[in-house]
């Protein structure tokens, strides 16, 4: 069997995670890990033995890369890779600007025969599958998201770009009917007015449209907790008979799910044609390691 071979750009929490799974899938080879730090030569225990770079060009062979950096840097790399002739897989998250980034990545994955699959995580991605199949089978009605209490990766992530943060944490609080309220936990830089980041914080695209609290804290590490979870419903109409509800529940570890997802993707990278595509486009079937028979035999 030939195995795909990885290369794993990023190393934060999901880019620990995403090696982490590498390793345990039976088809996936792991080429590399792609990082900023590589050149001084600091390197973690648990990567002993991997080859670190700063430069995905420093690898050679490699079908796809797994996308584990901030998302707004998602577009960049993951254009300049497909061109490269790298399949690429993300877990890029701002809502309002996926359509945009699978159109771009489209065209550049289709010029250059590869394959791009964005928006590869667990909200926007396994809950967007979930999402779709609850409207396909109640088409009239209303599905609410409520998600957490939990760690938000995304939005920590974000708040950790703005001047004057040292260390965040954003939890996302789930009030109902999909409205969520953002609680900021950060230390902030000496020099800086907390007053000033705060505001920034929430003028964020992350964050201005949620109810955000920003909290001073003296250590956010005493914080820290990667759990998260979602709580799908939606009450339609099959047809023409009313009142049908459904519900879907998960309590998850962040990083790991996000990681997991990623890695079942980028297996359906090596299935779909060129082109870039979201997780509501790609078979099932094609993220699963196994022989379709023996899946079909056991799955439907």
């Amino acid at each position: 069997m030939k195995k795909i071979r990885t290369a794993i750009v990023g190393y934060g929490n999901i880019g620990k995670s995403t090696v982490e799974a590498v390793q345990a899938a039976p088809d996936f080879e792991l080429v590399g890990v792609v990082r900023r730090s590589a050149s001084t030569g600091n390197v973690p225990v648990e990567l002993t033995g991997i080859k670190i770079v700063d430069n995905i060009k420093s690898l050679t062979d490699i079908d796809v890369a797994i996308l584990c950096i901030p998302t707004r840097s998602i577009p960049k790399f993951a254009a300049e890779y497909l061109a490269m002739g790298i399949n690429t897989v993300d877990s890029y998250d701002i809502h309002s600007s996926i359509w945009d980034l699978r159109q771009d990545l489209d065209e550049v994955a289709k010029a250059n025969n590869t394959v791009a699959i964005v928006s590869a995580g667990w909200d926007p991605g396994s809950d967007s599958v979930v999402r779709t199949l609850l409207e396909a089978i109640a088409p009239k009605g209303i599905t609410y998201t409520n998600f957490g209490p939990g760690m938000s990766m995304g939005h920590t992530v974000a708040v950790k770009a703005i001047e004057g943060v040292h260390k965040a944490l954003s939890m996302t609080i789930p009030m109902g009917t999909g409205i969520h309220r953002r609680m900021v936990y950060i230390e902030v830089e000496e020099g800086y007015n907390f007053d000033d980041v705060a505001n920034a914080i929430k003028m964020d695209p992350y964050f201005r449209n949620d109810e955000t609290h920003v909290t001073k804290v003296s250590s956010v590490d005493n914080l820290l907790d990667m759990g998260h979870g979602v709580n799908l419903t939606r009450k339609g109409v099959s047809g023409t008979t009313q009142n049908q509800l459904f519900e879907f529940n998960m309590k998850i570890n962040n990083p790991a799910l996000t990681a997991q997802i990623l890695v079942a993707c980028a297996r359906a990278t090596m299935k779909a044609k060129p082109g870039a595509y979201t997780m509501i486009e790609i078979p099932m079937i094609d993220m699963l390691y196994g022989e379709k028979e023996d899946l079909i035999r056991r799955l439907v």
